[in-house]
């Protein structure tokens, strides 16, 4: 089970209150405690990238998420899917330096944020979902799980398909039980993500769904 970690100090103010733009904090630091009461409010981190900016913390008025039952399954995924394996933590620093590579385009993960989940995977609230080929890893994705809620924050692949096998890896494992009350969210719906199922609900409706996810257990996996 994960490890509760100190409460923080900061006070994040509630989204529902916030003007009419998807940014609607800056400061705090990156502690664990910081950046679970974060998610738990609705917010998440995403540095500016600039030096010595304060870090900001959004909550997009339209907020991305994918229900679990409307990922969209190719028959050319299904086909990467028999050729690949889904593993789960086993090589979460690896991910997270893949999805940090500074040579993708639009890349915002910097050092600060890659020290700050690597401390939430070692507490147990950041995990990675992963695909191997022939015991090479070539795709995945990480994020944080707390409660019902699972908060992807970047994905990344080295073989064709390897990161939708990874998120299809990840609905699979939150497809149990409690499936109808969990809350898999993507921060921003892009094209690319509506490809795959994504849509936009309003914040209002984001934080009444996050509300009913977090009381339901984690998925077994992440437990």
């Amino acid at each position: 089970m994960p490890t509760e970690p100190s409460a923080t100090g900061w006070v994040f103010a509630d989204p529902a209150t916030a003007d009419d733009d998807d940014l609607v904090g800056l400061g705090a630091d990156l502690s664990p405690g910081t950046i679970l009461a974060a998610y738990r409010r609705g917010l998440f981190p995403m540095p500016s990238g600039e030096d010595a900016a304060p870090m900001m913390w959004w909550s997009p008025r339209e907020r991305g998420i994918l229900p679990l039952d409307r990922l969209h399954v190719s028959r050319s995924l299904r086909q990467s899917a028999r050729t690949m394996e889904i593993r789960v933590d086993t090589a979460f620093d690896d991910v997270v330096r893949a999805c940090a590579d500074p040579e993708r385009p639009s890349g915002w993960i910097d050092g600060d944020i890659v020290d700050a989940y690597t401390k939430l995977h070692e507490l147990g609230w950041a995990h990675s979902v992963e695909t191997w080929r022939d015991d090479e890893l070539v795709g995945g994705l990480y994020g944080v799980a707390s409660g019902g809620l699972f908060a992807g924050e970047s994905m990344f692949h080295h073989a064709r398909d390897a990161s939708k096998v990874a998120l299809l890896g990840l609905v699979e494992i939150l497809r149990d039980e409690y499936a109808d009350h969990r809350l898999l969210d993507v921060q921003w719906c892009t094209d690319h993500l509506a490809t795959l199922g994504v849509i936009e609900i309003s914040r209002t409706t984001y934080t009444a769904l996050l509300k009913e996810a977090l009381d339901v257990p984690l998925p077994a996996a992440f437990g």
